[in-house]
C-alpha cells in the first residue's frame, strides 16, 4: 500500500450521512444523487459517506452490494458482518435500526465510505468489478475537510488495491498524512476466517477512535 499525505480543498460534508439515494460523489466537488435510472444496466452507484465532526477512523470499502443497494444501507447483507463487529468493538446494538447504527458509528468518531463512486459490476462479487469504468469518490477533498481522520481501514484487499490504483495518485503531498491498514473483510463471501479471527484485527479500530 502506497501511503500520501492527505491533501485538498475545502467543503463541507455535514449534510451527506442524510442522503440515502445512490449517488456520484464527482470530482468538481457537486454532489448529485442519482437513480439507477439511465445508468448502464448493470453499473452500480455508491451512497453518500457516513461522516461526523472530527472523525478519526474512515473504514473504506469497494462498493455497494446488491442487497446493499436495495436497503440503501451501507453493509446491508443480513450475513456481512460489519454491524456486528462494531458492536463488539463499541458496545452498540446490531440489530437496532439503520439511523441508530448510523448515529452510533459518527458518535464513536468513524467514519464510512466506499472508494468507488460508480462503476459497472454485474452481481455483489468484487472480482466483477470491470475496473476500465470504475470511478472513484473525491478522497481530497475528503481528507482535507476531515483533517483528525488518522487512519484508514481497507475492508478487504480489492478497497485497498483500488485506492492505491485509483486514488493515491490524485493525492498531492501535504503536512496531514493518514495511516492505512487492510483489515479481512466483513463479507460473507470472505468464509477462510472466521468472525473472531477477523474481529481480533478489527481492534484496530476501536484503538484509534477512542484515542485520547
Amino acid at each position: 500500500m502506497c501511503v500520501q499525505p492527505c491533501r485538498a480543498l475545502s467543503l463541507s460534508w455535514g449534510w451527506m450521512k442524510n442522503c440515502s439515494e445512490p449517488h456520484q460523489f464527482n470530482l468538481t466537488g457537486n454532489p448529485r444523487c442519482l437513480t439507477r435510472t439511465g445508468m448502464e444496466k448493470s453499473e452500480t452507484a455508491g451512497f453518500l459517506p457516513i461522516i461526523g465532526p472530527q472523525p478519526r477512523v474512515l473504514v473504506l470499502g469497494s462498493l455497494p452490494s446488491v442487497k446493499s443497494v436495495e436497503k440503501r444501507q451501507y453493509y446491508g447483507h443480513p450475513q456481512n458482518a460489519f454491524w456486528r463487529i462494531m458492536s463488539e468493538l463499541f458496545g452498540t446494538d446490531r440489530k437496532a435500526q439503520y439511523a441508530e447504527r448510523v448515529e452510533a458509528v459518527i458518535r464513536h468518531r468513524i467514519a464510512i465510505w466506499d472508494v468507488l463512486a460508480a462503476s459497472v459490476r454485474p452481481g455483489s462479487m468484487d472480482s466483477a468489478i470491470v475496473e476500465t469504468t470504475a470511478r472513484p469518490n473525491n478522497f481530497a477533498r475528503l481528507f482535507s475537510e476531515q483533517p483528525d481522520i488518522s487512519l484508514v481501514c481497507f475492508n478487504g484487499r480489492t478497497a485497498a488495491r483500488l485506492f492505491d490504483r485509483l486514488v493515491v495518485p490524485t493525492l498531492g503531498k501535504g503536512s496531514n498524512s493518514c495511516r492505512y491498514q487492510v483489515l479481512p473483510s466483513t463479507s460473507p463471501a470472505y468464509a477462510s476466517m472466521t468472525f473472531h479471527e477477523k474481529l481480533e484485527h478489527w481492534w484496530v479500530v476501536q484503538d484509534t477512535a477512542n484515542k485520547q
